[in-house]
């Protein structure tokens, strides 16, 4: 399905999304009798979008309390209070349906691979508190086998065991997962190549979920991917980007062109400050929508990233989904009154 084709289809069903979550969602309801939203249009560019942080102030859900089965938790920046995201069985179902095709598409493996993560081991209190963290480690250890928790409750690289790990696997692929603030953390800051007896030639990096706490000291993705290269003998390395509002709709970004590309489950806006559409190679707040969020009015959100749209048509992913490129976050989010109307 060319590109054209799949805005097309994505625009229809969206469109159907917006009266279904009209119906069920009193908050969202309102909002939209609020800004006095035309349920004629078919137009992405005028569905109405919920700023990220309303997810954070109001509990929102478009089933019965009832069906929820899970609530993911963000993380939360120090003072605020984190975003709270309502799922039932079926949106929960289906995000781990989107996520694996878009994932199997990128790797295009049929087995589980072995797998390290550079994280410690949940415990039971944070199975119990499940957060944007959990969920990320929990859907991509589906695609691994005997996972090995690399980092300790001291906050320390269990090097022995990670050794041991990379003499087991030297000779077949596996599988690394770490958010990009820990890779950077605990490769790249601390010289543990030296301490290594095998490299990470065989293997394959996802990461993603930005610097957090880092972000003084975040550096450019192209000198990211060259350390790791040089140091690491890593040169698969596959980064994503994605919200926890809208889990199970990522966006991988291309190793030929470095941007990221939307799947048939989602689609990206850019908007100025006075929130109207920006064409491409133009940078502004990014909109992203999806087709995932069916227990709770997710679909259509106003994050508080700076993105851009891009327009390599000599890329093959060109035809996959539209491309774009995230700049960073807003440092003092400008955004107001939407809230104030759900």
């Amino acid at each position: 399905m060319s590109n054209i084709k799949k805005k097309e289809v994505f625009q229809n069903k969206m469109n159907l999304l917006v009266k279904e979550h009209s119906k069920n969602s009193v908050g969202y309801r309102n909002f939209l009798k609020t800004i006095n939203y035309n349920f004629k249009n078919k137009k992405m560019e005028l569905f109405p979008f919920l700023p990220v942080r309303i997810f954070k102030e109001i509990d929102l859900m478009s089933v019965k309390e009832s069906k929820i089965v899970r609530v993911l938790r963000s993380s939360g920046t120090s003072g605020s209070n984190p975003s709270k995201i309502f799922l039932d069985e079926v949106n929960s179902k289906n995000q781990m349906i989107a996520l694996n095709e878009i994932v199997t598409e990128i790797f295009d493996s049929k087995i589980r691979l072995p797998m390290i993560i550079f994280d410690k081991k949940p415990d039971k209190n944070d199975l119990i508190n499940f957060n944007a963290r959990l969920a990320a480690i929990h859907g991509f250890s589906l695609f691994g086998k005997d996972p090995l928790f690399v980092i300790d409750n001291k906050d320390n690289v269990k090097l022995r065991d990670l050794n041991e790990f990379l003499y087991k696997y030297k000779h077949q692929n596996f599988l690394i997962f770490g958010f990009t603030s820990k890779i950077f953390k605990y490769l790249l800051q601390s010289n543990l190549e030296r301490k290594l007896h095998e490299n990470f030639s065989n293997g394959i990096l996802i990461h993603g979920g930005g610097w957090k706490k880092l972000q003084n000291m975040k550096i450019s993705n192209f000198k990211f991917k060259k350390i790791l290269k040089e140091n690491y003998v890593l040169d698969k390395i596959y980064n994503y980007y994605g919200l926890v509002e809208q889990t199970g709709s990522i966006f991988f970004e291309c190793q030929k062109c470095s941007n990221f590309v939307t799947s048939k489950y989602s689609e990206i806006l850019i908007r100025d400050k006075q929130f109207k559409v920006l064409n491409k190679n133009k940078k502004g707040l990014v909109q992203l929508l999806s087709l995932l969020p069916t227990s709770y009015p997710g679909h259509s959100i106003l994050t508080d990233d700076i993105g851009e749209i891009r327009e390599d048509k000599e890329c093959e992913c060109y035809d996959k989904g539209t491309q774009f490129i995230i700049h960073g976050r807003v440092l003092k989010s400008e955004l107001r009154g939407c809230s104030d109307t759900v």
